[in-house]
């Protein structure tokens, strides 16, 4: 007589693997930071945020292509077809994000990337230049800044429809989509694939470490005024 199976594997896989829930929190946790820092002119807190940042967002690229299945571009970013069925509210196949929340990911990503990058280069005039801002000349490092302030803002609008997305899904929906980024499990949507181990995701965010030391590491001298 077959052995009945254990409850172990009657458990829903995870949707969300712990590296992709643990850069989603320190990511909203660094964003406040980052603006409070310049609220308060700590510009040194607000250097090393920012490379803390840039370190992530070059981690989760690179998890988007090697990462656990339901963090991969390839699973949630859908052609326009398929975002459209979803705006009509048609039955559409998916597993992790949906296929406008995918893209919103993306978006995302590129704006904090844009942020992090103009960072390194953009100065107050007054206490802060970034590490790349000897390397422009003047008028380029104005245009940068003026690009990092601008962006910021179109990055907490995208942030606001972010939320916004999850409070409409759970009060038209009854879909909560905050619990998993906690837990990693969805009763109404399990993962299709067992997450990678934890091993590859702290293998991934040490080389985006070496990569963002060693991009730092190419930034010429700091200007003497003296």
């Amino acid at each position: 007589m077959p052995e009945a199976p254990s409850r172990q594997h009657d458990r829903p896989v995870p949707v969300w693997d712990p590296a992709v829930r643990l850069f989603h929190w320190l990511l909203v946790g660094l964003v406040a930071g980052a603006w409070v820092s310049v609220e308060l002119g700590e510009m040194a807190a607000h250097r090393w945020i920012g490379y803390t940042i840039l370190t992530l967002i070059v981690f989760r690229v690179a998890w988007g292509f090697l990462g656990s299945r339901h963090a991969r571009f390839g699973d949630f970013l859908r052609g326009p077809r398929t975002v459209w069925r979803y705006l009509r509210g048609k039955p559409v196949d998916y597993g992790g994000h949906n296929p406008l929340g995918g893209w919103s990911v993306l978006a995302l990503l590129g704006l904090l990337l844009l942020q992090a990058g103009t960072g390194l280069f953009a100065t107050d005039e007054i206490l802060f230049e970034g590490p790349f801002y000897p390397a422009v000349d003047s008028g380029t490092a104005g245009w940068l800044t003026s690009v990092h302030k601008q962006n910021f803002d179109l990055l907490l609008v995208l942030i606001g429809l972010h939320v916004a997305a999850v409070v409409f899904h759970r009060l038209t929906k009854g879909h909560d989509l905050l619990t998993p980024m906690f837990t990693g499990r969805d009763p109404l949507r399990p993962g299709r694939e067992r997450p990678r181990p934890w091993w590859a995701a702290l293998l991934v965010v040490a080389l985006a470490a070496g990569a963002v030391a060693g991009l730092l590491a190419l930034a010429p001298p700091p200007v003497s005024y003296f």
